[in-house]
């Protein structure tokens, strides 16, 4: 699912809750002695801390063995978008495209994360042209030749959650629309290249928002990426307007999505007051959004779910 407001995320930024004794295993989980594990690590976050960077706590990092149940999870993911791909097309409604996503889910043991989540009445969410994110499926919203639209696919396998999403073309669509899709798949892959350890937040959304800018367009702001894995919607929140250098420190074992909504006119969107969900652009133009799953790691990146 698309990422949730900044106010509905609870940020909680201490380095430790606790003393851990250097002869007492590690709190990752690895079994081994803290001295021998993660107690270098430790004190290196503890200098960034007191450089006045943002740091993530132990509760946000990810172990070996979350980020493989994690995978696990992605695995259904993937395969729903990739149902969604194999047969979306003019004519079919956004309803048909919600029940290839819950069959293919529950086929394979897991759940859909939207489904009924804080209210939201679908286990996927369908954002066509000037819709943003958030979009509803509908049985009365039916697929057109020239829509561009964005499947975005939450999922829960053994109560570890996957989230990403992708663009579709149907049909004959216009050069500008095709732009626009492609320039933020582009966005997204430049913001992949700056996940790298000891690098921050601010270096990912530096180089989103040059990008869209220099090709015309806006970022959504108030609206962004997050944590995720062992929650729907974990901390950190991800903007995509602040600047390289600043926001959380990229750690091994931090897990979020990368997803800027790309707009073709203003940034600014209205939310429906009818349905409380659906995003769309102020001035009607179309929007597009990639999102990938990715985790820090000792030396760069992995994918998890795209």
């Amino acid at each position: 699912m698309a990422g949730a407001p900044r106010h509905v995320l609870v940020r909680i930024y201490m380095i430790m809750s606790y003393k851990i004794g250097r002869n007492a295993p590690c709190w990752c989980g690895s079994n081994v002695k803290y001295k021998n594990c993660h107690e270098a690590f430790d004190a290196k976050l503890k200098r960034y801390r007191l450089l006045g960077h943002e740091v993530p706590g132990h509760n946000l990092l990810k172990t070996k063995d979350q980020i493989e149940r994690i995978k696990e999870s992605a695995i259904v993911n993937r395969a729903c978008l990739d149902a969604v791909g194999e047969v979306i097309c003019a004519g079919m409604s956004t309803e048909d495209i919600d029940r290839i996503v819950y069959e293919t889910t529950t086929k394979m043991g897991a759940i859909p994360a939207t489904l009924n989540y804080e209210g939201f009445p679908k286990s996927v969410c369908t954002s066509i042209n000037e819709v943003v994110c958030h979009g509803i499926p509908s049985k009365d919203v039916i697929l057109k030749d020239g829509d561009i639209i964005n499947v975005d696919c939450s999922t829960i396998l053994n109560g570890y959650f996957s989230d990403s999403s992708r663009m579709y073309m149907i049909g004959n669509v216009s050069e500008e629309k095709q732009k626009l899709v492609r320039v933020t798949k582009e966005c997204c892959d430049l913001g992949l290249k700056e996940v790298k350890p000891w690098g921050h937040l601010g270096d990912i959304a530096q180089v989103i928002n040059d990008h869209a800018t220099k090709n015309g367009y806006s970022v959504v702001r108030e609206i962004g990426g997050h944590g995720v894995g062992l929650e729907f919607h974990e901390d950190p929140w991800v903007s995509y307007v602040i600047k390289a250098g600043t926001g959380m420190l990229l750690v091994p074992g931090l897990m979020f999505t990368i997803e800027p909504m790309i707009n073709m006119g203003t940034h600014a969107f209205n939310t429906s007051k009818v349905d409380g969900w659906t995003v769309t652009t102020a001035d009607g133009k179309p929007s597009a959004q990639w999102e990938y799953q990715v985790v820090v790691t000792e030396d760069g990146v992995e994918m998890i779910s795209w």
